[in-house]
This record gives structure tokens, C-alpha cells and sequence, in this order.
């Protein structure tokens, strides 16, 4: 069979199919490494504790000058301008762990398309999944 008409017919949402063997996607990679990383209960998913853990953990380990808050510098490219400004209800141009927590919370149920309460890789690889990595890996 030729190479164009296997990748033609083999093409799949999370990697492709060449010389019969499925070849993953860098993104699918990286949800399932993503899910490995943060899974504590081993499931195989990632469920709103798992999330929110990983959030607290992050934002500790960001917040480099230990004033309880993160600004934009130590953000970093986790959040646009826009996606920071609101995550900051109070206009305090930081994030204390509760907002940063917030922001990961809804990004969780955004992308809880299923609503069964915990994400998989193909959810973690939705827009919503994506940031939501960003945020808490």
C-alpha cells in the first residue's frame, strides 16, 4: 500500500496509523504523561481533588518572592493578559491560591465533557484540557 493512501486511510484524533503500527500524537503523549504524573488514585484520570492539589502545588512553586500571591511575571505564559485579568476579581493585579485554584476548577469542568466528574487524555487534549495543563503541570 502506498504512504500517502495509508496516512490517507490511517489518520486518527489522537496519532496515526503507519505500516500497520499506531504512532501517537505529540499532544496525546503529552495528556497521557500529563494523567501519569497527577493520577495519585492511579485510575487513569484525573478527577477535581487530583486538579486542585496540583494547582495548590503549582502555585507554591511559582510564587518565588513567598508574598502569597503571583503576578504576572511569575504567571509567566500560563495565562494570556486576558485569562489573568479574569482570574483577578479583586483588580489586585495578583492571583492569590484561591483565584489560581478558581481558574483551574473551571477550566476542569469546561472540559469535563462527559460530567463524570474526572478527565481523561482525550478530555486533557480539548481547548479547555490544554489550558487547564498549563496551569497545573
Amino acid at each position: 500500500m502506498a504512504l500517502g493512501k495509508m496516512f490517507a486511510t490511517g489518520l486518527v484524533a489522537t496519532g496515526f496509523f503507519i505500516g500497520g503500527a499506531f504512532i501517537a500524537s505529540a499532544p496525546a503523549r503529552a495528556e497521557r504523561s500529563a494523567v501519569k504524573a497527577l493520577d495519585t488514585d492511579n485510575d487513569g484520570t484525573l478527577d477535581l481533588d487530583e486538579v486542585t492539589k496540583a494547582a495548590q502545588t503549582v502555585f507554591d512553586r511559582l510564587q518565588k518572592d513567598q508574598d502569597d500571591t503571583l503576578d504576572p511575571k511569575e504567571i509567566g505564559s500560563r495565562l494570556s493578559t486576558k485569562e489573568f485579568a479574569a482570574a483577578d476579581p479583586d483588580n489586585d493585579k495578583t492571583l492569590s491560591k484561591e483565584e489560581y485554584v478558581a481558574v483551574a476548577m473551571k477550566l476542569f469542568k469546561e472540559a469535563d465533557t462527559e460530567n463524570d466528574g474526572t478527565l481523561d487524555a482525550k478530555e486533557l487534549n480539548s481547548k479547555a484540557g490544554r489550558e487547564l495543563l498549563r496551569l497545573i503541570h
